[in-house]
């Protein structure tokens, strides 16, 4: 099996050249937003990041293709690399610091492109997290300065502490009745939002989240993370990974209830 730890040294220089960039333009009074067809907003810096990832990409590693939040797919083969250049733009713009950059190395396999190398790198809160498949998963300033991520071992629902970002998406899909019932029932809920309760899965300090609607580039690089901490990364249809269009996560151990919960629609 493939050690990927060259992908993931190259996956921490990225984040360090994003980090420069992103903390530079972060609360500056001058920065340019635009709303994309989609109505979210997009910021000269989200652009700029994922130009900037994507030309050390194509000079260490040509052969690659890359799929971008801002610029799409360029290249083909069965290496691609998944890049979000500001994971919680809406955040970036307003001066709140909870928004990080995600890059993901994935690999063609039976039911799609999984992720094998995920960054997440967060500078406005100092905090990094990664994880390379088989080596486990990590926190710290550095590779060689860093402790080892494992889930909770919470095993009932009543005990569970519950992340999620907010209640639009679940009414959209008719989901909202089981949402409630899932936030009664638990110990404790907070939306923390965007990429940060997965990580804080990944670290133990929640344990079970889950988003209705969200994009690859949004997931990839959580969902290796999340699994190499020795949790459960899905769609709300069980499918393992991220491709299907919105995620649920937990410590393993509670994640069959967590997806009844939230597939019940009333």
């Amino acid at each position: 099996m493939p050690d990927y730890l060259d992908d993931l040294r190259l996956a921490h220089v990225l984040a360090d050249a994003a980090d420069a960039l992103t903390m530079e333009r972060f609360k500056a009074l001058d920065l340019k937003v635009e709303t994309k067809p989609d109505m979210t907003p997009v910021s000269e810096a989200d652009k700029a990041a994922e130009e900037l990832i994507r030309g050390q990409l194509q000079r260490a590693r040509p052969r690659d293709a890359i799929l971008g939040e801002e610029f799409g797919v360029e290249g083909t083969g069965p290496r691609r690399w998944v890049i979000d250049p500001i994971d919680g733009t809406k955040n970036y713009v307003r001066g709140v610091p909870v928004w990080a950059t995600l890059i993901s190395l994935t690999e063609a396999a039976e039911g799609g492109y999984q992720p094998v190398v995920g960054v997440v790198s967060a500078p406005a809160l100092g905090r990094r997290w990664w994880a390379a498949k088989g080596h486990g998963a990590f926190t710290g300033r550095s590779l060689s300065s860093a402790s080892r991520l494992r889930v909770s071992q919470v095993g009932k629902i009543a005990d569970a502490s519950f992340a999620y970002s907010s209640l639009t998406g679940w009414e959209e899909q008719g989901r909202l009745g089981g949402f409630l019932d899932l936030t009664r029932d638990v110990w404790r809920t907070r939306a923390y939002g965007d990429f940060w309760p997965y990580m804080l899965v990944a670290e133990g300090a929640v344990d079970i989240c889950a988003e209705p609607e969200l994009s690859l580039w949004d997931m990839a690089a959580t969902a290796v993370v999340v699994q190499e901490a020795g949790g459960s990364f899905t769609g709300l249809d069980g499918r393992p990974g991220p491709h299907s269009g919105n995620a649920a996560a937990s410590n393993g151990l509670l994640h069959d209830e967590l997806l009844d919960y939230l597939n019940q629609r009333y």
